[in-house]
């Protein structure tokens, strides 16, 4: 299989452009045939929406089901379009439930309840149950297509229903065992199950210990789950333990690549809905609240420079020096909140295990202070020719940057603590802290200190 980059897109956009021109669909079954569906996808992206409705109406359900389940959101419903509500229950036919749910949970709401209407009254029932559940919970995200054996079957009869169902699943490395009210009692590994002997029944090979989740459960733990005791896939049970579906190692690396995106846009006051596409008036929507908060923490800085107006006025060279301070300050509590926030991410803390590595960032923030201020302080005596001014930028960043220690270390510990995303408003807090504090700390020694500097 070809691989596509940078140097061979164009290539491929052109060649698939002249396949929908000419019509040749047996070129376009090679093509397919010569990419990834990923790949296809990508390609497929770069199409105006006339190419994209004539290359549907060429491709078979089959080859349209796979280009849809690799295809963002936004391209997903543009393909959906350009089909009508027959075709796409055809292709359908060919796409694991929870792709299916992702799409109609996007889908206008009069075309989605025509959809649902038109499936049979099984796929009806499991379609309509997974939609009740929020899109970012283990509901949401789940697949429907496992496998579940009864635990009174023996290995003979279990390896005859796994050849039977297997081609439909997504997971077949992992087997669930389930009793007569389909509640999940244990799983077993397909190798085990293989070496096993033909006539020993499934529940005597079978671990009871199944490490499960609920449907309301959010999807980042359970990304966490899955990674945190190596798993290819967990089972989502009712609240009567009843199984419902699994959420398999794919979908966890799409959550975990959502939630990391998700948290970077939020650590910058951006909302996750928002990208480059995004009308104009949802954009300051989106942004404008950060930039409103973000200006009142500002004139907190602003006033906090203004009551030291006379002393800078005396020594101008302090309105120079200052945004250094701060600025290091900022730099070194944005380090600590963005390891705090991974960490919350990843592993709810308790404060019992917090002191030693808060003790370490108050350290570290003293000998960082030091080797930064020591260096700034240098520069500072040889630009000023004043070593008390030095000596005051020394003192003025050691105390920057345990204060970044401390408020990088604890905003976004108290804000998980009250069930507020780190990740969301840390930022603002901590950069508050390091700027007025930072300030306070320079100016007020400069003050103190004020004749050593005139």
């Amino acid at each position: 299989m070809n691989i596509l980059n940078d140097s061979n897109e164009n290539l491929y956009i052109e060649k698939i452009t002249e396949i929908i021109e000419k019509q040749d669909i047996l070129a376009l079954r090679k093509y397919m045939e010569e990419l990834e569906p990923a790949d296809v996808a990508e390609v497929v992206e770069e199409l105006d929406e006339e190419l994209l409705h004539e290359l549907t109406e060429l491709m078979d359900e089959d080859d349209l089901a796979s280009l849809m389940e690799e295809s963002d959101d936004k391209m997903r419903i543009q393909i959906a379009k350009s089909l009508n509500n027959q075709r796409l229950l055809v292709a359908f036919q060919y796409m694991q439930k929870d792709d299916i749910v992702d799409m109609l949970g996007d889908f206008p709401i009069g075309r989605r309840k025509e959809v649902i209407n038109l499936m049979k009254a099984d796929e009806r029932k499991i379609i309509t149950t997974m939609l009740e559940y929020p899109e970012d919970s283990a509901g949401g995200i789940m697949s429907t297509a496992y496998i579940a054996l009864k635990e009174d079957l023996n290995i003979a009869k279990g390896l005859e229903k796994i050849r039977e169902i297997g081609p439909k699943t997504e997971v077949i490395e992992t087997i669930y065992v389930i009793n007569d009210r389909r509640e999940l009692v244990g799983c077993v590994d397909l190798r085990k199950l293989l070496a096993a002997k033909r006539d020993d029944k499934i529940s005597d090979i079978m671990d009871a210990h199944c490490i499960s989740i609920e449907p309301e459960t959010d999807q980042e733990e359970a990304a966490n789950l899955v990674s945190k005791y190596d798993l290819n896939a967990i089972p989502v049970v009712s609240k009567s333990k009843q199984i419902l579906g699994i959420i398999t190692v794919d979908d966890v690396i799409d959550v975990i690549v959502e939630e990391y995106n998700e948290d970077m846009l939020q650590m910058a006051g951006v909302s996750k809905e928002e990208s480059l596409d995004s009308r104009l008036g949802s954009s300051i929507r989106m942004r404008l609240p950060w930039l409103l908060v973000n200006l009142i923490t500002a004139f907190l800085a602003s006033f906090t420079v203004k009551l030291f107006e006379s002393t800078i006025e005396q020594v101008v060279s302090l309105s120079a020096i200052m945004t250094i301070v701060s600025g290091m300050g900022g730099n070194a509590g944005s380090q600590t909140m963005s390891i705090m926030v991974r960490q919350l991410a990843t592993d709810k803390l308790k404060w019992s295990k917090c002191v030693k590595p808060f003790l370490k960032e108050l350290l570290l923030g003293v000998v960082n202070g030091a080797a930064t201020g020591l260096v700034t302080g240098i520069i500072v005596y040889f630009m000023y020719g004043n070593i008390y001014l030095g000596l005051i930028v020394l003192i003025a960043m050691i105390g920057n940057l345990v204060i970044a220690g401390i408020f990088g270390f604890l905003v976004p510990y108290v804000l998980d603590k009250f069930h507020a995303d780190p990740a969301v408003s840390s930022s603002i807090f901590v950069t508050t802290a390091t700027d007025v504090l930072g300030f306070f700390i320079f100016l007020g020694l400069a003050r103190l200190f004020l004749q050593l500097l005139i």
